[in-house]
């Protein structure tokens, strides 16, 4: 059957539809009211054999487009769509249904049309208008529930019903049906996980099978191996953004058709391919998931994902969507209408927080992505909530949005709750004095609930804890997580801390004492064990760990969509390369391969070269063609492409984009994991796991401080009281000399008096036969002791 003969339009229903519209605008008492109950109905909902579409469509208002120009687009695939193929041509049929309007929104509903599931492709779909001059001009839906082909092509019609029904963690959520709505508190630890560099794979469905086969594996009573460790231990996952994100900015594109002019047409369809850290997203197609982290196409991987982290044997783990609204990359400008936008920003642009609409879409797209089955949100970027205020011109926070945001309540498997909520907030930053300024508390002081978290000053976006007197420097903080951080993230190592390290001048007064070269000195600043146990031990609230950094891989700011400012990119990220690479991992047949393809056979090659173009990006202000005037000019000749032109340096960019990508996969290191690091970290989890009292602040009775006189060391000493009465004694040399031997359960502090103390845990380079008594402590050591009450 044809298309035309298969889809019709529900002329009754879109009147109604219509109808139900103008009356939430008559009825309700504000227009943010009526715009958040219309949004419930913005996108493409399946209802049986009938679908209902709704836009939010200001645009045409603006350019006085009639009713009669305006149709829903249908595009059905004449041939099976393959979504795992890199390349296909596909012939589409194409009908256009007549639409309804009411002011800024326009509705459709139809019959006959195919909702996509996990096992087939559904029709696609997207609001089109015609011009004065007979153009076509199309309108995406931002709130759609599939994308396969990412943000700037149309959606598919998905039947997310179907998807939710198939979901095998509903006895989950059965069992915290107790009260309605089910309010989710904090986890005890988080572990972060870039997906794409998370497993081998870089899917949803990879991580899944990973986080399964550890759940068997403790099942079945099995040895865990070090490679299993760094992914164990915790109570939470929590997933850098899964959006859609930008796209390559000179093509190719992933969705390209050619109207055959027969009602057909032909389109060839990529798979995306492209890297991204998850953090440049375009806000539209923000209710699903970015495409390239599906192995198969389907959304339903991160519900599989989610079931997966539900069931986990022992404990059920959370999962944890980390959602980007502060700001939208330059290209959502071709995604979305302008009403959107409310100004250039250091990112992209801010969204227009004060409209309505705006306002209700991006609170409904928060919504159905959390649906996907998200019992926490980290919000990033909290600080870039803001609205021009004309009367006292100036910006100020918008403290209100975030409390909606906060305040949304989910339904899944027939349970109504509310997600626990983290705001990474560092407001008054970027201004200068912001490391200075910043509580850390201002989204805590202002929500209504008292289980919202922020980021803590230990782990918000600029700390160095390679640099000698790092510690030292930050003690006033650490005393302020001391008394405030019951409600803070805690620990240094995040996609955020690691990718500044990378970034740092290794001229800088750097702790030679963490290692041997620049690479063990960084894994070990971001995996450090004197570290792990102030964090887990000592420190209240919520400690999380980086995957990347827990298993000693590579990051950085990894995105090879930019044409324009790609070389200036990677010039800013060079510097890494004195981190991370060395010439051992560089000279690896599989790494780096597309630079040694453009002539950089070895490091030191493209060290020299990366070495001048930091400085040409600099001096010359960023022009391609004077930077490479003057790079082909430099003698000896550099390696790589020659001459050098701006179009080869463009592809030197992408190539490092793209190695760096595939170097930073943890797939790489967990074979040469150091076994005692992670077995020792996988036993500081577990006891913080078995001591959730800890995420509270210190109590009276409780001590902290460093060693007096310092002797060229930082040594934290901290004395905690359980509720039981059990005491717990943490040592821990940061930084500096060892100095000389000591006898921890001597030292001049008044709780340790009297006797039974045992010791509990060592750092790994402590010998295994240690029990008390005098030890030299050197960087990165740490002991904790423990005894029962009296």
């Amino acid at each position: 059957m044809s298309l035309c003969d298969r889809v019709a339009v529900d002329a009754k229903a879109s009147e109604a539809l219509v109808a139900w519209c103008r009356e939430r605008y008559l009825s309700l008492p504000t227009s943010f009211d009526a715009e958040r109950a219309i949004a419930r109905y913005l996108g493409a909902h399946v209802s049986g054999d009938s679908a209902t579409f709704g836009f939010w469509t200001p645009e045409l208002l603006d350019h006085r487009v009639p009713e009669g120009d305006v149709f829903l687009e249908i595009l059905s695939p004449l041939a099976p769509i393959d979504l795992t193929r890199s390349h296909q041509e596909i012939d589409f049929e194409r009908v256009y249904l007549p639409v309804r309007r009411y002011e800024a929104h326009t509705f459709a509903v139809a019959t006959g049309l195919r909702a996509g599931r996990r096992d087939r492709i559904g029709d696609f779909y997207a609001l089109v208008w015609r011009d004065c001059d007979d153009q076509w001009q199309r309108i995406l839906d931002p709130l759609a529930a599939s994308l396969p082909f990412g943000a700037f092509a149309p959606a598919e019609l998905y039947d997310l019903d179907a998807m939710q029904a198939a979901r095998t963690d509903r006895d989950y959520y059965a069992a915290r049906r107790n009260s309605e709505p089910h309010k989710f508190g904090p986890p005890t630890n988080i572990l972060q996980i870039h997906v794409p560099t998370g497993t081998a794979g870089g899917t949803l469905a990879s991580l899944a099978r990973q986080f399964e086969r550890l759940g068997e594996r403790l099942r079945n009573n099995l040895p865990t191996e070090d490679s299993d460790a760094v992914y164990l231990g915790y109570d939470a996952v929590q997933l850098l953004p899964v959006e859609p994100t930008t796209v390559y900015e000179t093509g190719p594109d992933f969705w390209h058709e050619h109207d055959r002019g027969d009602g057909r047409v032909s389109v060839t369809l990529m798979r995306p391919d492209t890297t991204n850290w998850g953090y440049d997203v375009v806000i539209s197609g923000m209710a699903t998931v970015n495409p390239v982290l599906l192995e198969s196409g389907r959304p339903d991987e991160l519900v599989d994902l989610a079931a997966v982290l539900h069931n986990f044997p022992e404990k059920p783990k959370m999962l944890i969507l980390d959602v980007v609204y502060g700001h939208a990359d330059n290209q959502g400008l071709k995604a979305l209408n302008h009403h959107y936008f409310a100004g250039p920003n250091m990112y992209g642009q801010n969204l227009e927080y004060r409209n309505p609409a705006v306002r209700a879409i991006l609170l409904e797209m928060q919504r159905r992505k959390v649906n996907f089955g998200a019992d926490g949100v980290r919000v990033d970027g909290a600080q870039d909530f803001k609205w021009w205020d004309n009367s006292t011109q100036q910006l100020r926070h918008d403290d209100d949005y975030l409390q909606l945001m906060a305040d949304i309540e989910q339904e899944v498997a027939g349970l109504r709750y509310r997600p626990w909520f983290i705001f990474e907030d560092g407001r008054p930053w970027p201004n200068e004095d912001w490391e200075l300024s910043s509580s850390y508390r201002s989204v805590i002081e202002h929500q209504r609930d008292n289980d919202v978290f922020q980021w803590g000053p230990l782990t918000f976006a600029h700390n160095t804890p390679f640099l000698y007197t790092f510690w030292l420097s930050k003690y006033w903080r650490i005393k302020e997580i001391l008394a405030h951080g019951d409600r803070w993230i805690s620990g240094t190592a995040n996609h955020d801390t690691l990718r500044r390290g990378t970034q740092v001048n290794p001229k800088l007064n750097v702790n030679t004492r963490l290692g041997s070269t620049r690479m063990d000195i960084l894994d070990k600043a971001y995996d450090n064990p004197s570290v792990g146990l102030l964090t887990y031990a000592v420190l209240p609230g919520v400690p999380m760990d980086f995957l990347n950094a827990s298993a000693r891989a590579s990051w950085g700011f990894i995105r090879n969509q930019d044409d324009q400012y790609g070389v200036k990119v990677v010039a800013e990220e060079a510097i890494s390369l004195k981190w991370q690479v060395d010439d051992y991992a560089y000279s690896i047949p599989a790494n780096f391969q597309r630079l040694k393809a453009l002539g950089f056979e070895t490091r030191e090659e493209l060290v020299r070269f990366m070495e001048f173009l930091p400085a040409l990006v600099e001096v010359t202000d960023y022009a391609l063609g004077e930077i490479a005037s003057l790079l082909s000019a430099v003698e000896p000749p550099l390696a790589g492409p020659a001459p050098v032109t701006p179009a080869a340096l463009k592809e030197v960019a992408r190539a490092w984009m793209d190695d760096m990508h595939e170097y930073c996969n943890v797939v790489h290191s967990l074979a040469t994991l150091d076994s005692a690091q992670a077995n020792f970290m996988f036993s500081l989890r577990r006891f913080r796991r078995a001591n959730p009292w800890l995420r509270d602040t210190l109590m009276a009775k409780d001590y902290f401080d460093y060693l007096q006189p310092i002797n060229g060391r930082t040594v934290f000493a901290a004395v905690r009281h359980a509720p039981d009465g059990r005491q717990y004694f943490t040592l821990t040399h940061m930084e500096g000399d060892a100095a000389e031997s000591l006898d921890p359960l001597s030292l001049p502090i008044p709780q340790l008096a009297g006797d039974g103390w045992e010791l509990l845990l060592r750092t790994p380079s402590i010998d295994a036969d240690y029990r008390g008594g005098e030890i030299v402590l050197h960087d990165s050591m740490g002991l904790m002791f423990t005894r029962a009450s009296d």
